[in-house]
């Protein structure tokens, strides 16, 4: 057995098998069950603190983000290819009733990502240059103890590792390959050329993509979690306007279409094989796995990726933040990932897109979705902006995902290397043909829930009491 093949065992097997799948969703619903499910019962009082909030004027000191930067940058990473290539993907190979087990990894999700960015900024700390640092790594140091500290930085081992590829190269590459695709769309041509050397091969506009992605990235670096908090504020609500808009239109056009849609969903999510094919136990478990995954992997509840950007917020009150956790994954998956999916299967319905059940997936097939609407160059050019938004956002959190961890390891003067290798890494990234490391950093990432949910668990008292200390004083000021 050769590396590609334990690489890919490891991925498929391991670190997104049945049992971390179990693990993510069964510690979601756990954590539902001891705060009472507070993504129902509390919705409207999350939707008031948070969205309800966006053009309320937030101040932020030193080394802090304001409330909404914070999620910004946290949704800059969840918000990103995978809602549509992902999706995608998960419903052609799963069949529609990928989306229902996508929307119950996404319900329990909610309270994990609260979780999570509520023990963050409970048991955050300064660092060195007086930012606000935090995350698994710290809440499992600060808040189970130093003998645990190894736990913590087997987390950032994984974190600072999996940057380069989830977080850095196949983003980039996804913005290459939706730029050359919108190139060809309009008659152009990219440029090949050979490197014999490398044994690769690339054309000029992908490596003038990783040239200009890299020095916006360095830019963006430089400046830190401020810099950082700053572009995504503006980056991410602007991407999703567009990207939600293009979806509406879409799903406007074939809204005769959605009854059946949902139908096929609710159909699918319990007899799969009506449209994939095999034994139906196989069937179904072949849909809830690319349901549950694409969605686990998409709004990351769970992984302990997101509560790093949380961390850096000015707010103090831990549970006001969390609530920013709850409504990041209704954004993320709920809205995003599921207009993704209804633009897909509508087209489908309408005869505008052909599926083969159980293969393939791509933004190809988004885009040819959206062009039977819009026409298809406004589909090219749509989906061609949205990828590289949602690239780019995700690598610029990333990068301060991986370099937070590499801080935890190695300390707050080592994070100038960390920085200019991930920034190298990205024309690198968009140049040469890695699959073996794009499948290791896909495990490395299953790998950080390890960690991430021995934590959350082991402190769920914790958030317990913190919960319902804060909603007994919002229930006695309403009395």
């Amino acid at each position: 057995m050769n590396i590609s093949s334990i690489l890919t065992y490891l991925d498929d097997n391991i670190a997104w098998g049945p049992m971390m799948l179990i693990l993510l969703v069964g510690t979601g619903f756990y954590l539902s069950l001891r705060l009472n499910f507070l993504q129902f019962g509390r919705f409207g009082h999350t939707m008031k603190h948070t969205i309800g909030k966006l053009f309320q004027k937030q101040a932020s000191g030193r080394g802090e983000v304001t409330p909404f930067q914070a999620l910004t940058t946290a949704l800059a990473a969840t918000v990103g290819t995978g809602n549509i290539v992902g999706v995608t993907g998960a419903v052609f190979i799963g069949g529609p009733g990928a989306v229902f087990w996508m929307w119950i990894a996404a319900i329990v999700g909610m309270v994990t990502k609260y979780a999570e960015v509520t023990l963050a900024v409970k048991y955050r700390e300064r660092n060195a240059q007086g930012d606000w640092v935090g995350g698994p790594m710290y809440y499992i140091k600060n808040g189970l103890g130093k003998k645990w500290e190894w736990l913590g930085a087997l987390f950032c081992i994984f974190g600072a590792l999996c940057a380069f590829g989830i977080g850095n190269a196949t983003q980039v590459q996804s913005i290459a390959t939706a730029i050359n695709n919108l190139i060809d769309a309009f008659g152009g041509n990219t440029g090949a050329v050979t490197l014999t050397a490398l044994g690769s091969t690339f054309t000029l506009s992908t490596l003038l993509v990783g040239i200009v992605v890299a020095a916006i990235v360095a830019l963006v670096l430089i400046g830190g979690i401020k810099r950082i908090g700053s572009v995504t504020e503006k980056l991410v609500p602007f991407m999703a306007v567009i990207y939600i808009a293009a979806a509406v239109l879409v799903v406007g056009a074939n809204f005769r279409y959605i009854g059946m849609v949902f139908s096929m969903i609710l159909r699918g999510a319990f007899n799969a094989k009506a449209f994939i094919g095999g034994a139906g136990g196989a069937a179904i478990l072949t849909s809830m796995k690319k349901g549950i995954g694409r969605g686990c992997f998409s709004n990351e509840a769970g992984l302990g990726s997101a509560p790093m950007a949380h961390a850096a917020t000015s707010e103090t009150n831990p549970v006001k933040q969390g609530l920013y956790g709850i409504f990041e994954v209704f954004m993320d998956t709920i809205v995003i990932c599921t207009l993704t999916c209804l633009i897909v299967l509508s087209s489908f319905c309408t005869g505008n897109l052909e599926i083969t059940w159980g293969t393939g997936g791509s933004a190809t097939d988004v885009a040819a979705a959206i062009g039977s609407v819009l026409g298809g160059k406004a589909g090219a050019l749509l989906i061609a902006m949205c990828l590289s938004l949602f690239a780019l956002s995700t690598i610029l959190s990333w990068s301060l995902y991986g370099t937070r961890c590499f801080e935890y390891l190695f300390g707050v003067k080592a994070t100038g290397l960390y920085k200019t290798i991930f920034v190298l890494f990205v024309v690198v990234g968009a140049t040469l043909s890695l699959s073996d490391v794009w499948t290791l950093a896909s495990v490395l990432n299953g790998f950080m829930a390890i960690p991430n949910l021995i934590a959350l668990l082991a402190l769920s008292p914790v958030v317990v009491d913190l919960t319902k200390r804060y909603f007994r004083e919002v229930d006695q000021t309403k009395a």
